[in-house]
């Protein structure tokens, strides 16, 4: 029991403190408003570190690369396979919230009323299709990537100079470094920062739920329920169709045999970061060379997350819906899916860090910075099952990237070798 409190206290607190945060919005109505700057000053120190962040932990984890083993074929399999399996994840969340869209039959003219709109663009001027990419994709001024209503052409600009890093050699080891540094330093602040997030996120949303009532409660059960069922799909399911892709009947066998500390571990802690010695070292007992294993394991930690790409996705149709955005389109589609892989991207690998995806999606699609608080409570409630997903799926992903790279038969030849016991 001490355990699981110090492992959850974190998560709990933030939980207590926006339920605590609710009941008193229901208790004193719109007089709670009067906690709002509470929270403002929260969500101004959030927005004040997003743009470095990103920067500094894109283009770092790019800008390390150089020096790994077998570098390009490791990495272009860590690619195909952190791909395929991100968009099944999105793929997977769009249908749930088809299915089950969490604001469906809730009440939302209230909430529509009390949030701002995202602004239209003043101008009328049409644009063409590759005009608008060029416009999403970079801007005319380098002083205009500090902004956070500039994310995207933010993160090309950070892979970009990430990988003139990398190919710089040993004349880019001294701005590696430096990026490495950075990433390390803005992820410390922010864990500073985070020490606030109870007072902040309790305070707003006391505001928010005194001047909304209890119409967004439902909307949160409903979120709740559908990642829990999305989750036990993808990881009792797609977890077992990759493992028999990555080594048959084999792999089926030696994937669930060695799975099941890797997942009490991520459900223990809710850290990914935290699970990378115990996912290891579960790898290597699946039989994955160790140079891989030691790739990606890390790497998966802190770029490779489908239980946040599915949470993203919710997250994103969640705002969709408060604000009246269409989401039947093949554009809008698109952009659900590419950003929701960008949150999977981004996301911290430390309880607390999806409040960096949730800036992310704000500032995509140009949304208020006050709706943050509103699905900052998604990321608490489905933080444990986003976590296992997150942190076990780095594992089979593992045995994927090991058939790519060393070919069909590694798994029998591992236990042939007696580098691993055979599941029987």
């Amino acid at each position: 029991m001490k355990s699981f409190i110090r492992n959850y206290r974190f998560t709990l607190i933030l939980l207590g403190s926006i339920l605590l945060g609710g009941a008193i919005g229901l208790q004193f109505g719109p007089s709670a408003q009067v906690l709002q700057p509470l929270g403002d000053l929260f969500l101004n120190l959030l927005f004040m570190m997003i743009v470095p962040l990103v920067f500094f932990s894109i283009s770092s984890a790019i800008g390390n690369m150089s020096g790994m083993k077998r570098l390009g074929k490791i990495m272009g399999s860590i690619l195909i396979v952190f791909f395929l399996t991100a968009l099944i994840a999105a793929g997977l969340g769009i249908l749930g919230t088809s299915i089950i869209n969490p604001l469906k039959e809730a009440d939302i003219s209230s909430i529509k009323g009390f949030m701002t709109s995202p602004e239209e663009s003043a101008s009328t001027e049409e644009i063409s299709f590759l005009g608008q990419l060029v416009n999403t994709f970079t801007v005319t001024d380098f002083s205009l990537l500090f902004s956070k209503s500039n994310m995207l052409q933010l993160i090309v600009f950070s892979v970009l100079f990430g990988i003139a890093t990398a190919l710089a050699g040993d004349k880019g080891k001294p701005i590696a470094t430096l990026l490495s540094s950075g990433s390390a330093v803005f992820m410390k602040m922010v864990s500073i920062i985070m020490y606030y997030a109870p007072i902040g996120l309790g305070a707003y949303f006391a505001s928010i739920i005194g001047q909304l009532g209890p119409q967004l409660l439902e909307g949160y059960a409903r979120a709740f329920v559908l990642y829990l069922a999305i989750t036990g799909i993808y990881f009792l399911g797609f977890f077992t169709l990759y493992a028999f892709i990555a080594g048959g009947s084999m792999g089926v066998k030696v994937f669930w045999k060695n799975a099941l500390t890797p997942s009490i571990s991520a459900l223990a802690t809710c850290s990914s970061a935290a699970c990378i010695p115990i996912n290891l070292a579960a790898v290597r007992k699946m039989g994955v060379p160790t140079d891989i294993a030691e790739t990606i394991v890390p790497l998966g930690a802190n770029t490779h997350k489908d239980g946040s790409v599915i949470g993203g996705v919710i997250k994103i149709v969640f705002l969709f819906t408060l604000f009246g955005k269409e989401m039947t389109s093949v554009s809008s589609i698109l952009s659900i899916f590419a950003v929701s892989f960008l949150v999977g991207a981004v996301m911290g690998a430390i309880p607390g860090g999806g409040m960096i995806g949730e800036m992310l999606i704000l500032s995509v699609f140009g949304l208020p910075p006050e709706v943050l608080p509103i699905i900052a409570v998604i990321s608490t409630i489905i933080d444990a099952p986003a976590t296992l997903l997150n942190s076990t799926g780095n594992t089979v992903c593992a045995m994927l990237v090991a058939r790519l790279v060393e070919g069909k038969n590694w798994l029998k030849d591992a236990i042939n070798n007696k580098n691993i016991e055979a599941p029987f």
